[in-house]
């Protein structure tokens, strides 16, 4: 068997160690990654997974698939995130600690997620307290 050249790809697998990411990349060498992107803008994805990967130990697979999705996004130029131009594919484990081989999300759960994390963006922040403690103090905002 022999693997056209040229050719990258980005295989999720599970054993029972649990999921692994391997990316043959167009060489033929291989590297497993906990996090990766591959494709046209892909380092945009790469750069904002490295950003956040520390956490992702700790986060529920719906925080995981937000941040795949947002990390899509910042590869998106001019358009518009949908359901329609993104899959989302779970391996490994499922928010209620069970083991799931593979499964694929479907187009309507996907669009719920990025109306929710597009509503989560336009939401108004809270104004802080840091400006009232500053007012009363005497030294510099950055003394120590």
């Amino acid at each position: 068997m022999k693997r056209p050249y040229g050719v990258g790809l980005l295989v999720a697998g599970l054993d029972e160690s649990g999921a692994h990411l391997y990316y043959n990349c167009p060489s033929g060498n291989y590297f497993e990654y906990q996090a990766f992107a591959i494709g046209s803008r892909s380092q945009a994805a790469k750069t904002f997974l490295e950003r956040r990967f520390k956490g992702y130990n700790d986060y529920k697979p719906e925080q995981l698939i937000k941040d795949a999705l947002s990390a899509i996004k910042e590869t998106l130029l001019g358009e518009k995130l949908t359901s329609s131009n993104c899959t989302v594919a779970i391996v490994g484990g499922k928010d209620d600690g069970t083991v799931e081989p593979f499964e694929m999300i479907g187009a309507t759960r996907i669009q719920e997620i990025i109306d929710s994390m597009e509503a989560a963006e336009e939401a108004p922040a809270e104004p802080t307290s840091v400006q009232e403690d500053d007012q009363g103090s005497d030294g510099a905002p950055m003394d120590i």
